[in-house]
């Protein structure tokens, strides 16, 4: 570990550097990113002006002093509140470097943002005030920065002017976090004694701590060595196949490892196509080879199905591919992660159906204690297992952020929910693979005399699923066809007889009957479902189970009322005196299927009358 204290020199580094300032409430990371910007003299006159007018509103009890954390936090509640709430980007250059920078949140309840920021970091400043020393926030913001591979600290010990610049002081904080950084997978830290508000050691070396023989904050910066992360071995990810008219197709990406060159053989994954790559086009025309971080057009000696998504990798040594994963993953949706929900997983420039299959724990990042749950909520941390619908070319993220990086996607609201860290591929993963049969669905369904097909029934418990299901049932039997009646309170007696009615159980429950029913199906048989199902997102994931054509939805529509009169089972008294908790309709949601198949609204009906509704459209169908 390097401590920037026991270096006198400078040595100056060119590059562009993008780092984040991080650490706990009030510990002064606006005001020392804004003298960082005043001290490099990147900030314009006119902007100088309004900082003095603004100042002088705030603080009219401090003269002409410059509140210089108004440069940073443009939110107007961050003004009022005092913090920094969103990520506030900032790019500025000196004549030694380009800097983009990143003003992270420090309360606890905007971890998703300080997240968002340090993804794309090469270097965290992590302020701590000297008065308090390290704090939890100081541990849970060093911790997230070593999680999204940010190997690189600036401990910026802040506020040194009110503890009399006293080096004790100093000193204590800095064997205090020398002994946690390793903990936490940070590999080399800089310490320097700074004061914020006068710009001691941030801009230049200060008078007032001259047991500090260090570089000041801008020329420790600009002189700081970054590795650039990513694969030895040549990667690139596809954006998208350029193809501006019949004689040229070339494929566009950003290489993320390694280099290429003219001649070199590559295979374009998850498949084995080869290639050699015959031309490297890039903005300024062609070149002999190109690197990690250059976006460019590899045009290939023959014509192989390349698409967005793939990648392209050096055909001796290729990525490893594989469709079950151990990740850590930060959630940050509203909604808690539940267990097998499907989301959209983005890695790379490719796009998959994913689901947590199991949370092995979630780590609390405030004490790195590995804790037992079954559902993540905003802004915790769990190790998970992942299982996607397509394999996928990867890294270990500590190895290839992008291609080892990722985020999920609600696919109901589109909105991202997470983003995670993938570790490394689970065996069976490797080891389990589709075993051809030469009787298939088509055949068992021919001998049959039928098309196999789903009949999902789903609407509130008493609307009358089960009935118009076992209804249906019988008038297809009696016209000979060949099915099978999957019950929701039946198989709780059996496949599913270990799981609950939370909203986590709720979820497994329906992927278990949906993967059944496709079972069914291909065996060649007409099987009909009748469950609760109560939300959309697992409704739309049994149907892409199943081929176009083979899944129909069947809403039972009716009222809760209507179905708390019916109660046959004496469920919804229940319910509402408080014995059965999770119940759908009372105290758990129902999602009403927007756009079904078939839409049965029960009120005034006989259940004979929509059945038969049913039966009628298999023929059809």
């Amino acid at each position: 570990m390097t401590t920037s204290s026991e270096k006198s020199g400078v040595v100056v580094a060119k590059g562009l550097l993008r780092f984040i300032t991080c650490g706990s409430v009030d510990d002064g990371k606006s005001t020392l990113l804004g003298r960082l910007l005043y001290d490099a003299g990147v900030v314009p006159d006119d902007q100088l002006a309004a900082l003095a007018g603004d100042s002088r509103r705030l603080h009219a009890d401090a003269g002409d002093v410059l509140d210089f954390s108004l440069l940073t936090d443009g939110l107007d509640a961050e003004r009022q509140q005092g913090i920094t709430i969103d990520v506030a980007y900032r790019y500025f250059h000196t004549v030694r470097r380009s800097f983009i920078v990143a003003d992270c949140p420090g309360h606890e309840q905007y971890t998703r943002n300080m997240a968002t920021g340090a993804s794309n970091a090469e270097l965290a400043v992590v302020l701590v005030d000297a008065r308090k020393g390290l704090l939890t926030q100081t541990r849970r913001h060093s911790f997230i920065c070593g999680l999204l591979g940010i190997r690189q600290v600036v401990l910026a010990i802040n506020k040194m002017d009110l503890v009399g610049y006293d080096e004790t002081v100093y000193d204590e904080i800095v064997t205090q976090y020398r002994e946690l950084a390793p903990e936490l997978g940070i590999e080399q830290v800089h310490y320097l004694p700074v004061c914020a508000l006068s710009g001691d050691n941030v801009g230049a070396r200060s008078s007032r701590m001259p047991w500090y023989r260090g570089p000041s904050l801008l020329e420790l910066l600009e002189s700081i060595d970054i590795a650039v992360a990513g694969a030895s071995d040549f990667r690139m990810p596809v954006q998208w196949v350029n193809r501006p008219d019949h004689s040229f197709r070339g494929y566009a990406g950003t290489i993320c490892g390694g280099r290429v060159a003219r001649g070199d053989e590559i295979v374009v994954q998850p498949g084995f196509q080869r290639a050699r790559v015959e031309r490297v086009v890039s903005p300024e025309g062609d070149v002999d080879a190109a690197e990690i971080g250059q976006a460019v057009t590899l045009c290939l000696d023959r014509e192989i199905d390349v698409t967005r998504g793939d990648v392209i990798a050096d055909a001796l040594h290729a990525a490893p591919v594989a469709d079950q994963f151990t990740c850590h993953l930060l959630w940050m949706g509203d909604v808690p992660l539940m267990p097998n929900r499907t989301y959209w997983l983005k890695v790379g420039t490719r796009t998959v159906n994913a689901r947590v299959m199991s949370i092995k724990h979630k780590v609390d990042v405030n004490t790195q204690a590995k804790l037992a749950t079954r559902h993540l909520e905003l802004n915790e941390v769990g190790y998970c297992t992942l299982g996607l619908d397509a394999d996928i070319a990867f890294e270990p993220y500590n190895v290839n952020r992008t291609l080892g990086g990722f985020i999920l996607v609600d696919r109901e609201n589109h909105a991202t929910v997470a983003c995670g860290m993938l570790d490394f591929a689970l065996d069976r993963s490797a080891n389990v693979h589709w075993q051809h049969l030469d009787i298939d669905k088509s055949v068992r369904g021919a001998s049959k005399n039928q098309r196999p097909l789903c009949l999902w029934f789903t609407g509130l418990s008493g609307a009358g699923k089960s009935t118009i299901a076992n209804l249906v049932e019988r008038r297809l039997h009696a016209l000979g066809f060949h099915t099978y009646l999957l019950d929701g309170d039946n198989v709780r007696h059996g496949i599913n007889k270990n799981l609950g009615f939370t909203p986590e159980d709720r979820v497994e429950n329906i992927r278990r009957i949906a993967e059944v029913a496709h079972l069914m199906v291909d065996a060649g048989l007409i099987v009909l479902v009748s469950a609760i199902s109560p939300y959309e997102s697992e409704r739309r994931a049994a149907r892409e189970l199943f081929e176009p054509g083979e899944f129909f939805e069947v809403f039972v529509d009716a009222t809760v009322e209507e179905c708390e009169a019916r109660d046959a089972k004496g469920l919804y008294r229940k319910a509402r005196a408080g014995l059965i908790r999770n119940f759908t309709g009372i105290d758990a949601p129902y999602e009403r299927p927007q756009a079904p198949d078939i839409h049965l609204v029960t009120a005034g009906r006989r259940a004979e009358q929509m059945a038969e509704q049913v039966a009628e459209r298999i023929p059809a169908i």
